[in-house]
C-alpha cells in the first residue's frame, strides 16, 4: 500500500538509478562507494515507501520492472536537477568551482593532459578536475548517464540534449618505417594509401574509424578484417611500424610523444588537415546550464593542443625533406 506522505531521499533515488543502469548490485554498490547490504536496504526502503517493485532480483541478473522503467527517467531528471542546483551554487562566481569529471579519448588524453592540468589552476583555482580516459562510446554513455560532466572526443555526439563546442581541427601525419619510399614527403595524397599496409587501432577507437572513412572517401581498399595485428594504443602501433609490419596515421599532437624514435620516418599530406584530419570537440549535457564554464574549459583544452604542436612540429620538420627540393 502506498504511503501518501512518503518522499524518497536523494540517496534512495541514486541507488535505484545506479542499480538500473548497471544491472548489477555489486557494481552499483562499488560505484556509489557503499556496501551491498546498504544498497539493498536503500532500494527496499524506496520500494516500500512507493508501494511498488522497481527491481526484480535473481541469482543471475537484475531486471527493471515495467513500473521501474516508467519511473527511471523521472528519477534521473530529479538527480540531474540536483546536480544543476549544486553546480550553480558552486559556480556562482564563474562556474568553475567544485568537482568536474572530464572524459577524454586515448588518442588525445596523453598528449594534452600534462599542459592542460598545469594550466587549469591559473584559470580555475577552485576546480577539482577528475579525468577519465575511455573510448568514445563509453565516454558518451557516461556523459548521458551523468557520470561525466563533459567529454573531449573526435567524432560527433549524436542525439538530443547534448551541446558541442568545436575546439580545433587536427591533421594526420603518415608514420612509416625508416627508408620507406614515401619517407620525408610533404605532398602525399590519400590515394597513395592504397599501396600501403595500414595498421589500425583496435575496434572502438574513433581514430580507427576516421582512418577507414578517409580511405573510403578516396576509394582506397583497406580491409581491416585482413589485418592480424591489433593494438590498443598509438605507442604499440608505432612500434609495429618500426618493426616493419606496415604504416599508420597519427594525429599531429601525438608526433612528439610517439614518433621521436629511431626507425620512424614521417610524411604529410598535400592539403594538410583539409585532406586528412579530424575535428575535436567538447560535448556536455545541455541541461547542465554550465555553458560558460565549459567554454572556458574548451579554451584551455585548445591552448594545450596548440602547445603540443610546438614540439610535434619540430620532430616532424626534422624528418621531412627540405622545402624547395624535389620531394618526390
Amino acid at each position: 500500500m502506498t504511503n501518501k506522505d512518503y518522499r524518497p531521499t536523494i540517496a534512495q533515488l541514486r541507488t535505484f538509478t545506479t542499480v538500473a543502469e548497471n544491472g548489477h548490485f555489486g557494481t552499483a554498490a562499488q560505484q556509489l562507494g557503499i556496501t551491498q547490504p546498504s544498497l539493498s536496504q536503500g532500494l527496499a526502503a524506496l520500494e516500500s515507501g512507493l508501494g511498488v517493485q522497481l527491481i526484480e532480483r535473481s541469482t543471475r541478473k537484475v531486471i527493471v520492472t515495467d513500473i521501474g522503467r516508467e519511473l527511471l527517467p523521472y528519477a534521473r531528471a530529479i538527480l540531474d536537477s540536483l546536480d544543476t542546483f549544486i553546480s550553480h551554487a558552486r559556480g556562482a562566481h564563474g562556474g568553475l568551482a567544485g568537482s568536474m569529471a572530464l572524459g577524454m579519448i586515448p588518442t588525445i588524453a596523453p598528449f594534452l593532459l600534462p599542459t592542460l592540468l598545469q594550466s587549469l589552476p591559473a584559470v580555475a583555482p577552485d576546480l577539482e578536475p577528475k579525468i577519465v580516459e575511455e573510448k568514445t562510446s563509453s565516454l558518451v554513455e557516461s556523459l548521458r548517464q551523468g557520470r561525466l560532466d563533459a567529454v573531449v572526443v573526435a567524432s560527433p555526439v549524436a542525439g538530443s540534449g547534448i551541446a558541442q563546442i568545436e575546439l580545433y581541427r587536427e591533421e594526420f601525419v603518415l608514420v612509416l618505417p625508416a627508408g620507406h619510399r614515401l619517407a620525408g614527403r610533404r605532398d602525399v595524397t590519400v590515394d597513395e594509401l592504397d599501396s600501403l599496409d595500414l595498421l589500425l587501432l583496435d575496434d572502438g577507437h574513433c581514430l580507427r574509424d576516421q582512418v577507414l572513412d578517409l580511405c573510403r572517401s578516396a576509394s582506397v581498399g583497406v580491409d581491416p578484417a585482413r589485418s592480424v595485428t591489433r593494438a590498443a594504443s598509438l605507442s604499440t602501433v608505432v612500434q609495429c611500424v618500426i618493426g616493419g609490419l606496415g604504416c599508420t596515421l597519427v594525429p599531429m599532437s601525438a608526433v612528439a610523444a610517439e614518433c621521436d624514435r629511431p626507425g620512424v620516418a614521417l610524411a604529410t599530406f598535400a592539403g594538410g588537415r583539409d585532406a586528412a584530419g579530424r575535428t575535436v570537440s567538447l560535448s556536455y549535457r545541455s541541461s547542465s546550464n554550465r555553458d560558460e564554464a565549459f567554454r572556458t574549459i574548451g579554451t584551455v583544452v585548445s591552448a594545450a593542443y596548440e602547445s603540443s604542436l610546438v614540439s610535434s612540429r619540430e620532430v616532424l620538420e626534422s624528418r621531412l625533406s627540405p622545402v624547395g627540393r624535389g620531394t618526390r
